[in-house]
């Protein structure tokens, strides 16, 4: 004996179904209302929506990043140099944060007293300040303190600052050091195609080598900063991870504590340590907008000046959002592809 069919309106696949419609329907009444006020909005103002805009002249300056020319550049390439300032620094961020992150979290686990507890305050001090607070800190409180650049700090050099302009002015070889520290930024080493080079202090400037202005100087040392502390206590859980008989084993073999942890220890912990990495990475990506607070120009930087010069702030936004919703989405991607590669897989 067969049962009556149900009728669909009791029927739970139609029910559902028919919510789904209904929530969809509603959504995309909210969406087009939004739409058609923005739009009538723009009439009223003159404005043209579209990216139209993105052809006419700039007639700004960007101080940072590709050659842009203001009086015959046009917005398009401006948010491309904004685009291009931000993928410096969040590659150098990234870069830079997970090799300070993985120093970090190694000193945390040395089982020196006085190491652990630096190391404990670090990641205590950077992770409970807001990073707003610690990018104006380290741009207004430490590099436009620095000295000017005749006075440069240098680190490894080889003669000091005020020795070296006093050989220049003698006709001596302008002095060289792995870094020069001054209000107009800092200097680092560039590899070539010659090898590498290392700045050299002139009269007014630094030649050779890799110069970082005050913004990005200061930009990237409080992002990495920040991130380092994060990307330590990710490292040091995946390591705390895998089982202390591990370590026992390889030792037993004979490898030094060094050796353990690289062919070892941190192999295993790859898998536990990836994806909260990504989490991390992420963050920094979306924190380098912060670069307004130190006047860098980067890509939010760019487009709110291109908003307030075109009044295209509904496009101009959507762009950005777009812009890092992409590299968010290209970092995840590479990411998980890396965190396949490290799984463990079961024999």
């Amino acid at each position: 004996m067969t049962g009556r069919p149900t009728p669909p309106w009791r029927d739970e696949r139609v029910l559902a179904w028919l919510a789904q419609l209904v929530v969809a329907a509603a959504v995309l009444a909210v969406v087009g209302y939004g739409a058609q006020s923005i739009l009538a909005d723009m009439r009223a103002r003159g404005l043209a929506p579209g990216l139209a805009f993105l052809g006419n002249t700039a007639g700004f300056r960007i101080g940072e990043g590709p050659a842009f020319d203001g009086a015959t550049d046009t917005y398009a390439r401006a948010f491309g140099v904004g685009l291009v300032n931000t993928a410096r620094v969040a590659l150098a961020g990234v870069v830079l944060s997970t090799v300070l992150g993985l120093a970090v979290a190694l000193g945390r686990l040395s089982g020196n007293p006085l190491v652990e507890r630096l190391c404990l305050v670090y990641v205590d001090a950077f992770r409970n300040t807001p990073l707003v607070v610690q990018l104006i800190f380290w741009y207004q409180g430490v590099v436009l303190r620095l000295p000017p650049i005749a006075d440069s700090l240098a680190l490894g050099g080889t003669a000091g600052a005020a020795g070296g302009v006093q050989a220049l002015a003698g006709g001596a070889a302008a002095p060289t050091a792995w870094v020069f520290l001054s209000q107009r930024g800092l200097a680092l080493p560039a590899l070539t195609a010659d090898g590498l080079v290392l700045p050299a202090l002139s009269r007014f400037s630094y030649t050779g080598g890799t110069v970082l202005s005050p913004e990005l100087a200061a930009l990237l040392i409080g992002l990495v900063a920040y991130t380092a502390a994060f990307v330590a206590e990710v490292i040091r859980g995946g390591i705390l991870a895998v089982p202390h008989g591990q370590r026992e084993a390889a030792r037993a073999l004979g490898l030094h504590d060094p050796q353990v942890m690289r062919r070892v220890v941190l192999p295993q912990a790859l898998p536990v340590i990836v994806p909260p990495l990504t989490s991390q990475y992420l963050n920094l990506v979306k924190n380098s907008s912060l670069a307004i607070y130190v006047g860098f120009p980067d890509l939010f930087n760019v487009s709110l000046t291109i908003g307030n010069n075109t009044g295209q702030f509904v496009v101009v936004t959507a762009m950005i959002m777009a812009v890092y919703l992409g590299l968010s989405l290209a970092t995840s991607l590479v990411m998980n592809l890396y965190n396949r590669r490290v799984q463990v897989v079961a024999r």
